[in-house]
């Protein structure tokens, strides 16, 4: 969330750089902030002009004299005076009253405004209007070379009676599948080798739940903006079913004032995550790139706002790691204005490459959140002891979306006769080298 003070005083400025994400319209907030302006300067007025009257009508050790409404009053005071002042300290009070409730109810329409309104980019993130405009940072690895058509991961996956997407369309419907055998195990191999990774290198792992309060969805940025996206409970209490680990996770702070000699916390979780796709129609039907449940390992960091920059790398190279480790050819993409996410002030995608689709699919995104998503959730942190308390800039990553890293070994490590050669660093897990049609 915005700060509500900075779009006022700074609206133009607040304004170009918002519209770098394409047209946002603020003119409705402008309106109300003006009457807001208007309201406080009539409150302190008439609390001006009661101060006056209830100075008149306390006498102190020194009389008192006052001009109220362009009458002169002077202590001792007559009784029809003080019967006058009386009338009008009543009616200045139910005046500032009934004031302070417009101002409140003005503020209310404020913050539901910049609820809706997108994070400011940083400087630093490309212009462009969407993901053909993104930038490529850097790529790793090699592609692999087949002497056969390599097959998109649905085949082999069915081809090995690894994948089962008919049946789970008939227990749940479209954008499910069933693991069965090795491909249930390689799911669970890789939710291991990823929090085995991430915590040997300094992050507390964190089994969070999987429902989450409106309070959390909405400290995170998933509501009031993207509830058509989300899976929610009926009934009381209402709860939602957690998008991505890092709505519970960040929560863990929410209303707190940590301390900030721990800073940066690092945490990573694994969940599986709950999405409608409601804006995907059409898009990504056949296989596991786009379901609407699914597991993550998530990276999320609470930082000092000087350091959340250099804490970003710092989780894109963690999130990196893994692919790494596992040998797959990627590239890290700085997100342009117009594809960011709402919360994001800058966003690097990890896109790895899937043979069977000759193209690069998004496996990770990384954003720093700045001050967004702490002002919503009032996380707070204080520089030192006498300092006041400061919104501290949160950050999260997956590390990684579980399902595409299964995609990206069963298209990058599939062999000609059907069968799939299972990386190194998971045969531990696996119990095998390689993985063939029961």
């Amino acid at each position: 969330m915005l700060d509500l003070r900075n779009v006022a005083q700074n609206f133009d400025e607040v304004m170009r750089r918002l519209n770098r994400r394409g047209a946002v319209e603020l003119g409705e907030f402008k309106r109300l902030f003006g009457e807001r302006r208007e309201l406080n300067v009539r409150i302190e007025a008439v609390r001006a002009e009661a101060a006056d009257v209830g100075a008149l009508l306390s006498p102190g050790k020194q009389p008192v004299s006052k001009t109220v409404r362009g009458k002169s009053y002077t202590q001792p005071l007559a009784d029809d005076a003080r019967n006058e002042l009386r009338a009008l300290s009543k009616e200045l009070k139910e005046k500032v009253k009934d004031d302070e409730g417009k101002l409140k109810e003005i503020e209310e329409q404020l913050s539901q405004i910049l609820l809706t309104v997108p994070n400011l980019p940083h400087d630093s993130v490309p212009d462009g209007k969407g993901s053909e405009d993104n930038a490529v940072v850097r790529t790793m690895g090699q592609a692999p070379t087949f002497d056969f058509a390599p097959k998109p991961h649905w085949e082999i996956g069915e081809g090995l009676g690894i994948l089962d997407f008919e049946r789970a369309s008939k227990i749940s419907g479209a954008r499910f599948v069933v693991y069965k055998g090795l491909g249930a195990k390689l799911e669970r191999a890789i939710i291991h080798f990823m929090l085995e990774t991430h915590t040997g290198r300094g992050y507390t792992e964190i089994l969070p739940p999987f429902l989450v309060n409106r309070a959390s969805m909405t400290g995170t940025g998933q509501l009031p903006k993207f509830e058509e996206d989300s899976f929610k409970t009926t009934g009381d209490p209402e709860l939602f079913l957690v998008p991505t680990a890092e709505v519970p996770v960040t929560n863990l702070h929410r209303d707190e004032i940590l301390d900030a000699d721990q800073l940066p916390i690092k945490y990573c979780a694994y969940t599986p995550c709950f999405r409608r796709e409601a804006g995907s129609y059409g898009k990504d039907t056949r296989g596991l790139i786009r379901q609407h449940q699914f597991q993550k390992v998530e990276l999320v960091k609470f930082t000092r706002p000087e350091k959340s920059y250099e804490e970003h790398e710092a989780l894109t190279a963690d999130a990196e790691e893994v692919l790494k480790r596992l040998g797959l050819h990627y590239r890290v993409m700085s997100l342009c204005a117009g594809d960011l996410g709402f919360g994001a002030a800058q966003c690097y995608d990890l896109e790895v490459w899937l043979p069977g689709q000759s193209a690069f699919r998004e496996i990770s995104s990384c954003s720093n959140f700045e001050d967004f998503q702490a002002r919503r959730a009032n996380i707070r942190f204080r520089p030192s002891p006498k300092d006041k308390p400061q919104l501290a800039h949160t950050l999260n990553g997956s590390g990684l979306a579980v399902g595409r890293t299964l995609v990206a070994i069963l298209e990058n490590y599939q062999q000609k006769d059907g069968s799939v050669v299972v990386p190194e660093p998971l045969r531990a897990f696996m119990g095998t080298d390689i993985i063939r049609k029961a």
